[in-house]
């Protein structure tokens, strides 16, 4: 229950619509209790009647007037209890939303590498509802149950303090049994939203992977390990169920005792003529008033333990500190940057990783200048341009922009000012111009379309029949390879960045098409900084300065020229490409 302390936060912005909420829950209960004494006096009044043969119906309608004014009353209250607590748990519920995807949009890079995207998805759904039902639900009836409880023993202790003492004595076992269930309720809720999560993943896979499964024609094999996970998640819900099920039979067998135990011993005492018929009646009421309370006491205690589960679980992610963020060496004047990048001795290694990703990486890349990275595959190209915008930290070393430690510079600033093109191409399902335009809060059509014609990207939208106001499926699947990889170019250049990096961003487009978008861009990076990583020597052949990586470290750097005499890495590559262009040819 301790993890649902974490919400006084959320609780005090709405502190006052919670406070009117309680009291509404008062004043309802005030209104109901008043009844079973009303039918109390209705009954003796009954009584009085028939034993003097002097029946007046006046004094049994003024009794039920009472009685359905008192509940007109009491159900407006409960109206307004609604109005305030329940909705105030909702707000909460949408404030807990968005604080969470915020969160988690901090949170680095590595982060969402060792995290299964499917567990965050039952993070953010399942158990922020959990949450919200242990809000709503969890303060409101508690509150009911407390007040009811104590206005209706009140009442019963002033009417016959022993009956009532006699009648309270099954009370505590519910309270006991209700503790014992409760932490094991709290077990199974935990153990069956892991496997919600846990088949969260599994569906979401299947889903962004359907080329794959249905490539390997592995439909028949996803289903079946679908269906074994679905089953255990069947049954830890049957489990809960059961566990469950046992609270109420409970309540009804316990307060069953109670109700048994005023029979008689009212019966007795209104036999002794220490009780009246209409006094025992209004007892009843008040002692079936009790039902309630105690039935929702269990279930309260319910919600309260899947709520402390699902807040246990949003905290772990809570807590989760981003490795990569603002700190207190960070200047905040610092709103621009020119482009001058610098690498000092820089060491990385990835978290779990047996060796180095980078090895003693010295590097000046001046402002305004191109600088291409080749090597093979797994050199460390991708690694090195990450960590120019802070995807990650570099393990050991120094990483300079405008020769400020990059650490220095606003995350914000930093990564506003650098356009950056992924090996992999992600693309929303949304239009294409609201892909182009995503980078930007203030990209007109105009802008939208000369970004689009700098990727060469223009001459297809044009072929489409709403043309950048069409819809694109889930990852850009209505486009080819090619038409991604261009979409996300533009994407890019229309923020204009002081920094522009291309990580093998070419690759799925012909030789053509690669050097046209080339010479666009030599016009619009002019005086900016670009960092193009690419297979092709093509690509990369008029850069200003060109390294090759291998196994983490800087082996060649140069021209293109001055590479190819080399005879190293470099020339190699350039001859196999010379090579397959001849036998393409032929």
């Amino acid at each position: 229950m301790k993890s649902l302390l974490r919400l006084r936060p959320y609780l005090a912005r709405y502190k006052r619509t919670l406070l009117l909420g309680l009291l509404t829950v008062v004043a309802s209960n005030l209104f109901t209790v008043a009844q079973p004494t009303f039918v109390g006096h209705a009954v003796d009044s009954l009584k009085r009647g028939l034993e003097t043969n002097n029946l007046e119906q006046t004094d049994l309608l003024f009794w039920a007037g009472a009685i359905v004014l008192f509940n007109l009353i009491a159900g407006g209250f409960t109206f307004l209890t609604r109005q305030t607590i329940i909705v105030v748990s909702r707000k909460i519920e949408y404030d807990m939303r968005n604080d969470f995807l915020g969160h988690i949009q901090k949170l680095s890079l590595s982060y969402f590498q060792n995290t299964p995207t499917g567990d965050l998805m039952a993070h953010a759904t399942n158990d922020i509802s959990a949450v919200r039902n242990s809000l709503g639900p969890g303060i409101m009836y508690p509150t009911d149950t407390l007040m009811t409880f104590t206005m209706a023993i009140a009442v019963m202790l002033y009417t016959d303090w022993q009956l009532t003492l006699l009648a309270m004595i099954p009370l505590p076992l519910v309270s006991f049994a209700v503790y014992r269930l409760g932490k094991l309720v709290h077990q199974k809720f935990e153990e069956r939203q892991e496997q919600y999560s846990n088949l969260t993943t599994r569906a979401q896979e299947n889903l962004s992977g359907i080329r794959v499964v249905k490539a390997y024609v592995r439909e028949a094999h996803e289903i079946g390990l679908f269906r074994v996970m679905s089953f255990d998640y069947l049954k830890k819900n049957l489990v809960l169920a059961r566990v469950q099920s046992i609270m109420w039979p409970l309540m009804f067998l316990l307060v069953g005792f109670s109700l048994v135990i005023t029979l008689y011993v009212g019966g007795l005492r209104v036999i002794n003529h220490n009780l009246t018929i209409g006094q025992l009646t209004a007892f009843f009421g008040y002692l079936v008033m009790l039902i309630w309370p105690m039935i929702a006491f269990g279930w309260v205690i319910n919600i309260l333990q899947q709520g402390a589960a699902s807040m246990g679980r949003l905290a772990k992610i809570l807590d989760t500190e981003p490795e990569i963020r603002d700190t207190a060496t960070t200047d905040h004047a610092i709103s621009h940057v020119r482009g001058e990048i610098e690498f000092r001795n820089v060491h990385f290694t990835h978290k779990g990783a047996n060796r180095e990703s980078l090895t003693g990486i010295d590097l000046t890349v001046p402002a305004g200048t191109t600088l291409a990275i080749v090597g093979y595959t797994g050199a460390g190209k991708s690694t090195l341009v990450n960590m120019m915008s802070r995807m990650y930290d570099v393990t050991s070393g120094e990483l300079c922009i405008d020769g400020r430690n990059v650490k220095e510079i606003p995350l914000q600033a930093l990564r506003s000012n650098i356009g950056y093109v992924p090996q992999e191409t992600f693309l929303f399902s949304d239009t294409i111009s609201e892909n182009i335009g995503y980078g930007t809060d203030n990209g007109t059509d105009e802008h939208v379309q000369e970004a689009a014609e700098i990727s060469r990207i223009a001459h297809d939208v044009s072929d489409f029949p709403k043309g950048y106001a069409t819809m694109l499926g889930e990852r850009g699947i209505t486009l080819s390879g090619g038409q991604k990889q261009r979409t996300s170019i533009a994407r890019a250049v229309i923020r204009t960045p002081k920094i522009l990096i291309l990580d093998d961003a070419l690759s799925a487009v012909d030789t053509y098409t690669e050097e046209e978008i080339l010479k666009r861009l030599r016009t619009i990076m002019k005086g900016r900084t670009s960092i193009i990583i690419s297979h092709r020597i093509s690509t990369v052949k008029d850069a200003d300065q060109i390294i090759v990586l291998n196994e983490g470290r800087i082996v060649e750097r140069g021209s293109h020229d001055e590479l190819v005499d080399l005879g190293g890495i470099y020339a190699e590559l350039h001859r196999k490409q010379l090579l397959e262009e001849e036998l393409e040819q032929l």
